[in-house]
């Protein structure tokens, strides 16, 4: 696998300071991405082991929130197989940082069993996912308002709230837009 790009001190991609990574490799191809650079998925460098114990590092300060995962698309079927071992090890070796990942997927169509882009690695990522926020960038709904998207479709799902309940559960930040768009 390859990644693009790997930011230290994010602040834009989920709550708090992250640290960010973002792979190589996506098919979606939005129309107005900001990074249309990362749908190859040879561009960057390899995701290396140092590079690995480089992000295990830049995490372990108490001032940074957790890790984010976006790219191109971690949920690319290759991908998933180059970060599972990876994601796995971050959330073991810190179970109090959140893990956010970004996807042009759609949760219940594209990444259940039966989905587009289901593989061996699906639940298990996604199990240690805190927020996915889902749902393919659409210029037509660009709006740069919105907290940590691009497009009003897109979704902030609590993917904990999510497993248990069986339903999708939006996140607080969605609740208030939608209460405020009915009004």
């Amino acid at each position: 696998m390859y990644y693009s790009g790997i930011k230290p001190f994010s602040t834009e991609n989920g709550p708090g300071v992250r640290v960010s990574l973002f792979v190589s490799g996506c098919r979606n191809r939005c129309r107005g991405c900001f990074q249309p650079d990362t749908w190859d998925f040879f561009n960057g460098m390899e995701f290396t082991e140092e590079i690995q114990q480089q992000i295990l590092d830049d995490l372990r300060p108490s001032y940074i929130n957790g890790f984010t995962l976006l790219g191109g698309d971690p949920f690319e079927p290759e991908n998933q197989e180059g970060l599972i071992d990876f994601v796995r090890l971050v959330k073991n070796t810190y179970p109090e940082k959140t893990i956010w990942a970004f996807t042009g997927y759609v949760l219940e169509t594209d990444l259940t069993a039966g989905g587009s882009r289901f593989t061996p690695y699906t639940e298990e990522l996604l199990g240690y996912v805190d927020v996915l926020v889902d749902g393919p960038f659409m210029e037509e709904q660009k709006n740069l308002m919105l907290p940590f998207r691009g497009s009003e479709n897109q979704r902030i799902i609590l993917m904990e709230e999510t497993r248990r309940t069986g339903r999708v559960v939006l996140s607080p930040f969605m609740e208030r837009e939608l209460t405020t768009a009915v009004q």
